[in-house]
């Protein structure tokens, strides 16, 4: 009986995540908007904007170029989510599923993803179907994303490496930017012009910066 109690009041203190349902549409080749919430999908990596990938002496941007497959397979679609988490900077982790298909699956089974085996191994086999075909990226020569954001951030100084969110000042005010946003690898932070760096969104909205749209 104490056992069921212990048991009974663990399921009561998890978290309870609302499941975000609507139309897809695609921010990078791992985040999207689902109706309005905004979605890192649960177990894959995949290549940041501006990341580049090269093959037969030509280079391109992967993180681009793979946003723009996953958004022809998926834009417009309408998808099921099942929650699982919440990541530092607000956004949804889930897994969600179109026309009764894994999205994470469909990706890394691509070759536009790898599977993120630092939170699970989910995908792994699809990772390794995907390498033995040489689909995606597995035909090209490209930097793993964690490799390539440690390089990036060497040349964009961040004084803490779990704020990474970053408080710009434009003509259009006070606008806050976090990875997987279009114009994140652009934008580059002044401290002595009153930017700065944030650890969470409800940080950059307490001190009035507002989210950037896109």
């Amino acid at each position: 009986m104490f056992k069921i109690l212990i048991f009974l009041v663990t399921i009561a203190a998890m978290p309870a995540f609302a499941a975000p349902n609507g139309t897809v549409r695609v921010i990078d080749a791992d985040t999207i908007d689902v109706g309005s919430t905004r979605v890192r999908l649960f177990g894959i990596d995949a290549p940041e904007m501006g990341q580049p990938c090269s093959a037969n002496g030509r280079e391109w941007d992967c993180g681009q170029w793979a946003r723009d497959a996953v958004r022809n397979r998926f834009e417009g679609e309408y998808a099921r989510c099942r929650q699982l988490d919440t990541d530092q900077y607000g956004r949804a982790v889930a897994q969600c599923v179109v026309d009764g298909q894994d999205m994470g699956q469909m990706i890394v089974h691509s070759g536009l993803a790898w599977a993120y085996r630092r939170y699970s191994d989910t995908y792994d086999l699809d990772e390794k179907a995907a390498a033995v075909a040489e689909r995606g990226l597995w035909a090209v020569n490209v930097q793993m994303p964690s490799d390539y954001r440690a390089t990036r951030f060497a040349d964009d100084p961040v004084p803490d490496q779990a704020c990474v969110i970053k408080g710009n000042i434009s003509n259009n005010g006070r606008i806050y930017h976090v990875p997987g946003n279009e114009n994140y690898d652009r934008t580059r932070i002044d401290t002595s012009r009153g930017e700065r760096w944030f650890c969470s969104a409800a940080e950059a909205q307490a001190a009035g910066w507002r989210a950037a749209r896109r």
